[in-house]
């Protein structure tokens, strides 16, 4: 099985990122780098990370957005292309990433 790759380049995602407290960085990176080393079919079924999908939201090319836990009080929202997770943006409240 095809292990996790991760693409953080995204804008929103980077200036969101640099905005953390020292904290939420860590717990952020804990979270992707337990991503990491999962396979896509373990992330979609790990109840500690919450992979939801947001069906309010699609990506410019028609790809499912999806919402991730890294926190008690963040959320990250990404999508799949292949076999990489690209971030898009961090919400400091559970509500942000689905609007």
């Amino acid at each position: 099985m095809t292990k996790i790759l991760l693409d953080m380049n995204g804008k929103e995602f980077q200036n969101s990122l640099f905005k953390l407290e020292k904290q939420e960085q860590r717990a952020l990176l804990n979270t992707l780098r337990k991503i990491n080393k999962l396979n896509w079919e373990d992330l979609y079924q790990d109840k500690g990370i919450k992979w939801e999908i947001i069906t309010s939201q699609k990506t410019i090319k028609g790809r499912d957005i999806y919402s991730f836990r890294f926190s008690q009080k963040y959320r990250g929202i990404a999508y799949r292309d292949g076999d990489y997770l690209v971030l898009i943006d961090l919400f400091v409240n559970h509500d942000g990433a689905y609007k």
